[in-house]
């Protein structure tokens, strides 16, 4: 737990009637970006949260002048999305999951926090910044290996650069004429770190293995997340369809607040820390 963080007592109303859904029960979780704010990664959606327009699969696709921009900004964002440490809420959802309540993770970052706090049955709906895709032949690397190549081929880039860290891991860069990016080294093929773009779909075996977890529960936990993003829309239905409870921990209005049984307008850190705590007993 981080200096500072404050945990609600379990006597709070709502709280207490999350906790007697969750006893007892297999309890699948769904987690968005405000899991992962106390870790230092931006919001896209709330409060305070800047503007942005993300580059879409077509454009990254269509321009090399477009790749450029993309490949610098990421890997200066790189720099420091890929050194966040999981944080308190990450850490509890482990916990929770190394003691059986909860049998799966679906989640809608891109950041890999949840694996490096321990949780072992993750569904990246997403997928990973830390792993990149050849487009051609569909080798993978690691991202940390492209970001040395490209720190190679590109010596005068400078995090100084940069205007602001974006959820994705991103950064806005004014001149990438210059930005140079490496190919596949299996067939020379495009690399594009192992995310779904704006434009594209969420892969049909990802989606089933995320419906799998939730179908497997008697519970449905949303984390950290407005529910915008259609297939966490999609997840909702299925556990509305089986009559499960539904529980959601967001900061602010998501679009499943009518369909919960309880709703926690809360902190993810502090809320799914006392969770745990309430359920060691």
């Amino acid at each position: 737990m981080g200096p500072g963080l404050e945990v609600p007592t379990v006597t709070d109303a709502a709280l207490d009637a999350a906790i007697a859904l969750m006893r007892d029960a297999r309890v699948a979780v769904l987690t968005g970006a405000g899991v992962s704010t106390d870790s230092g990664i931006p919001d896209y959606r709330g409060e305070g949260a800047p503007v942005r327009t993300p580059m879409t699969f077509q454009t990254f696709l269509a321009s090399e002048s477009a790749r450029k921009r993309y490949w610098a900004g990421s890997h200066l964002g790189w720099r420091s999305f890929g050194s966040a440490r999981p944080n308190a809420g990450h850490l509890a959802l482990a916990e929770l999951e190394a003691r059986g309540t909860v049998p799966g993770i679906v989640t809608q970052n891109v950041d890999g926090l949840h694996r490096r706090a321990g949780s072992r049955h993750v569904v990246e709906l997403h997928g990973g910044m830390d792993r990149v895709l050849c487009l051609r032949c569909g080798q993978h690397y690691a991202r940390q290996a492209i970001a040395d190549r490209l720190a190679e081929l590109n010596p005068s880039i400078d995090l100084d650069t940069a205007i602001r860290t974006a959820p994705d891991g991103d950064v806005e860069v004014d001149d990438v004429e210059a930005m140079r990016i490496p190919d596949c080294t299996v067939c020379g093929g495009t690399l594009k770190p192992d995310v779904v773009f704006f434009g594209e779909f969420v892969p049909t075996e990802t989606f089933q293995a995320a419906a799998a977890v939730v179908q497997g529960a008697d519970t449905l936990l949303v984390a950290g997340s407005s529910l915008v993003v259609n297939s966490g829309v999609r997840l909702l239905e299925i556990a509305r369809r089986r009559r499960m409870p539904i529980i959601v921990v967001n900061r602010g209005i998501t679009k499943g607040d009518s369909r919960a049984a309880v709703k926690i307008d809360a902190g993810t850190s502090e809320t799914l820390t006392a969770m745990a705590e309430a359920l060691r007993s």
